[in-house]
């Protein structure tokens, strides 16, 4: 198990490319089970530990995976022989339900796992399970596996109680092979829920409205093989832009999507930073600036992201007054904070909320990551610390950002890697 150690108050300058999108990458990697002929080529994946658990699962049912020098991903599922996700390789991962759909679209049964992930709250898979019933599923959950069989799986209107992204790719996926017409009402709008929308069109979906609240698709009998790159992601693309203005640098973020980011770039500007972009980069600028304490709530696509908030926390800890973060989407999201104090933060909880007054200076700590977001925000107070930061459970950073150490490095930044 590895460790990372963080020599604080180093302003990062410099540019940085962004990876592809996880949360875009992971539902296409599933969705590829459905395809009835030719084969799959995903380009512009990340290096993380879901994207790789994810490949081992689809090859343990018998998909051939085939990965090239640049992480360019080749899937042809005509020699899968079973439908079954395993605890084993899909228990530190959410994402493992979104093959239940696809099984279930395509070959009628499936077996997952119910799935794991990050600590940080309820993420009931219900929705996505009644949804599935409604359109002619079979479904029961016992030792801990969902178990569902359909003979045909049947279009019908689906209104989710409230937003869920992985819910809206789901049933997104399952309609796309069922018989008739599918309507999503109060469907996801994020911008990997448009991606994935945009792949299965070109595989041969016949979907319109994604990216609005109600999604229709009409059922097709087979989908073809496709050469798809996945958008950027806007969230190591905020973790980045947050890094530069935590530290006082000047950092430009290549191959992102200025748009995907706009509640963020807006309350970066609001603390202080100067903030340009073209088609596909973003250049933030906070030399000499320290931060003024911006409030924020928390809020489906396109509200401020929740995998965002504890990164904005991080800045608001050195801002130069009080700022109230509202976390709305999950409740127990908040357990960086106890490892911030460590570092001499001033944070109370209140709720869902979390008021923040703004220290000169944070002091290096022994800490420890709780979930991904968290370990992000961890790294960025540690770039801000005086002295030394050791962050233990770095293995919750794997699974979101690629190569984060080798970037920030590239940008200035004093951080390594060491065993523990």
């Amino acid at each position: 198990m590895d460790k990372l150690i963080i020599n604080g108050m180093v302003p990062l300058n410099g540019e940085v490319a962004v990876s592809g999108a996880k949360n875009a990458v992971l539902p296409m990697l599933c969705a590829s089970v459905m395809v009835g002929s030719g084969s799959v080529v995903l380009k512009n994946i990340p290096h993380l530990h879901d994207v790789t658990t994810t490949v081992r699962l689809l090859r343990s049912m018998g998909v051939s995976v085939t990965l090239d020098d640049n992480m360019n991903i080749e899937l042809d599922p005509s020699t899968i022989k079973n439908f079954y996700a395993p605890y084993d390789l899909v228990k530190t991962m959410r994402s493992s339900i979104l093959v239940l759909g696809p099984l279930l679209s395509k070959f009628g049964q499936a077996k997952v796992s119910l799935p794991g992930g990050c600590a940080i709250g309820t993420r009931p898979v219900e929705m996505h399970l009644d949804a599935l019933t409604r359109m002619g599923a079979s479904i029961k959950i016992e030792n801990g596996y969902i178990t569902a069989t359909t003979t045909k799986l049947v279009g019908t209107d689906i209104n989710f109680p409230k937003s869920t992204v992985t819910g809206t790719e789901n049933i997104l996926m399952a309609s796309t092979l069922a018989e008739g017409n599918t309507v999503i009402y109060n469907a996801a709008k994020e911008p990997e829920v448009v991606d994935l929308g945009n792949f299965l069109n070109e595989m041969g979906a016949s979907i319109t409205g994604h990216g609005t609240d109600t999604i229709k698709i009409k059922g097709v009998s087979e989908l073809k093989g496709i050469s798809y790159s996945a958008l950027p992601d806007r969230i190591e693309t905020g973790t980045f832009l947050v890094a530069a203005a935590i530290t006082g640098g000047k950092i430009t973020v290549k191959n992102t999507i200025p748009e995907h980011v706009e509640t963020i770039i807006q309350k970066l500007k609001e603390s202080g930073a100067k903030i340009s972009s073209s088609k596909t980069s973003i250049t933030l600028d906070m030399k000499g600036v320290k931060p003024k304490p911006v409030n924020i709530e928390t809020g489906a696509y396109p509200l401020f992201p929740t995998d965002m908030q504890a990164q904005i926390t991080a800045l608001n800890t050195i801002a130069d007054g009080t700022s109230i973060i509202k976390e709305n989407i999950f409740e127990n999201r908040f357990m960086h904070v106890q490892e911030m104090t460590r570092m001499g933060a001033e944070i109370r909880l209140e709720k869902n909320c979390a008021i923040i007054s703004g220290v000169d200076n944070l002091v290096g700590a022994p800490v420890m990551a709780t979930d991904l977001r968290a370990s992000a925000s961890l790294i960025l107070v540690g770039l801000a610390a005086k002295g030394t930061t050791e962050i233990e459970r770095i293995y919750h950073i794997d699974r979101g950002y690629d190569c984060i150490e080798e970037k920030l490095r590239q940008l200035g930044a004093d951080i390594s890697r060491e065993p523990m």
